[in-house]
């Protein structure tokens, strides 16, 4: 080797340490949501060898990553959530995730501690290695908690009528920004990339989520595809586990099954699928633009869950309703141009009148009543404050026009509306039964109380 080589040639021939070897194994099973088998391997590791470079700073280390293996395990099953956490040594069942990681993270700050004041003699490099790897897993398990306390804030709204997406961005974009580049070490480049895997795909979701509760097409449909993907590419991993059963086990030892997905990932497509439901309906009219026939249309929305244009037409059929619509109030805004996407620099009069209330979906014909449009929104205005209470059901009878209205408020700025030619009962049960049901599910806080394992959304 020559000094013309450069010390960067002379780094790619020397061999990789054993301890790095490890250590790159561990977190590539990390990364892979192999909790059990990456927690195993540490821990045989540490129980082969108590001396030789490293010393008792390789020992701590290892400790450390079996408990993290566990406490990563705990997190991304949601078991901190109300559900007993399980036969870990390392923490007690009644232990929280805080109290999981606050306790690692000390642990983690004394590997830090010993690997700098290292007696002369041991591996220096080794030892400032662990050293650093360890100061920057304490910034990750100081994340771990903030996203922690994030997912129980979710779920505790999960019992709220409104739940405020926007609050919940503006609290992850700070977990983001803080902690983006305190784990960058290539070493723990898994574990870094699946942390901003993470935070993303909630992100997007949730901003999702606000962007279709304004009508507000592309920002909605933008995030919704970002997550997808993200999503997928996250699946990608439990394919490549479970293609390691077949293939030489990176860690050797007895072949072990393929774990199933964790309770976070299945919750996040979960949450993928209802608002994805809730998009095709509210952007129905857009979306079937972009198909060749009505037909093809009602096949792509009869493969989300829940159908809500199928479920109303079938409700319309069995109940002969004259129209159901789901009306878009907006009052107080300049930007509002119809359905679906509008270039920025295009211009359009801002709507007045029976204009500012149009119809997202209209149903059977797809053309909203206008003899019934008047009545409906003096409705919208004088049982607003009922309206807003997002879980009751108005009741209103014409004679004039011999029509029956219902109306629910799903979420602040739209009322599901259902038409009936005739008198019909304020009591009849089917109809607030189906509304409510509707109503309830379009306002996608179930999702939060399903982040709880075992929970029935």
């Amino acid at each position: 080797m020559t000094t013309e080589a450069g010390p960067g040639a002379e780094d790619q021939l020397r061999p990789v340490p054993r301890e790095v070897a490890i250590l790159e194994s561990f977190f590539t099973q990390l990364g892979m949501f192999s909790f059990d088998r990456a927690k195993d391997y540490v821990e045989k590791e540490k129980d082969s060898r108590s001396t030789g470079p490293g010393g008792p700073t390789w020992t701590s280390l290892l400790a450390a990553l079996g408990h993290l293996a566990a406490a990563e395990k705990a997190y991304h099953n949601m078991t901190f959530l109300g559900q007993k956490l399980g036969g870990q040594s390392f923490f007690s069942r009644k232990d929280s995730i805080r109290t999981i990681y606050t306790s690692l993270y000390n642990e983690l700050r004394k590997v830090v501690t010993t690997g700098r004041h290292a007696p002369p003699g041991s591996a220096p490099y080794l030892e400032d290695l662990l050293s650093h790897l360890s100061e920057q897993l304490c910034h990750f398990t100081q994340a771990r908690v903030e996203m922690a306390d994030m997912f129980e804030k979710m779920h505790s709204l999960s019992g709220q009528k409104n739940v405020n997406s926007d609050e919940l961005v503006t609290m992850l974009d700070a977990v983001l920004q803080k902690y983006s580049t305190r784990f960058h070490h290539p070493i723990l480049g898994r574990v870094e990339e699946s942390f901003q895997t993470e935070v993303d795909v909630v992100t997007q979701l949730l901003r999702c989520q606000a962007e279709v509760s304004e009508w507000r097409f592309l920002p909605a449909l933008l995030n919704l595809h970002g997550a997808s993907s993200k999503l997928s590419a996250w699946g990608q991993l439990f394919q490549r586990q479970r293609e390691t059963r077949t293939a030489k086990h990176l860690f050797g030892g007895q072949s072990q099954k393929a774990a199933a997905p964790p309770h976070l990932y299945v919750w996040l497509q979960r949450f993928h699928a209802a608002l994805l439901a809730k998009f095709s309906f509210y952007f129905h009219e857009a979306l079937s633009r972009q198909t060749a026939a009505p037909a093809d249309m009602r096949a792509l929305t009869a493969r989300t869950t829940p159908d809500y244009h199928g479920k109303i037409c079938s409700f319309v059929r069995k109940h002969d309703a004259n129209n159901v619509s789901l009306v878009f109030d907006n009052q107080g805004s300049d930007s509002f141009q119809g359905h679906g996407y509008h270039h920025p620099q295009s211009y359009r009069e801002a709507p007045k009148g029976v204009e500012q209330f149009p119809a997202v979906v209209s149903l059977p014909s797809g053309e909203r009543p206008l003899t019934h449009w008047p009545n409906v929104i003096m409705m919208m205005g004088d049982r607003a404050s009922e309206l807003n209470a997002l879980d009751k059901v108005v009741h209103f009878y014409d004679d004039k026009v011999q029509s029956t209205y219902y109306l629910t408020r799903p979420e602040p700025r739209f009322t599901l509306v259902v038409i009936f030619d005739g008198r019909k009962s304020e009591k009849d049960s089917h109809i607030t039964a189906f509304l409510q049901e509707i109503s309830g599910s379009l306002r996608n806080s179930k999702p939060f109380s399903t982040l709880k394992p075992g929970s029935k959304g």
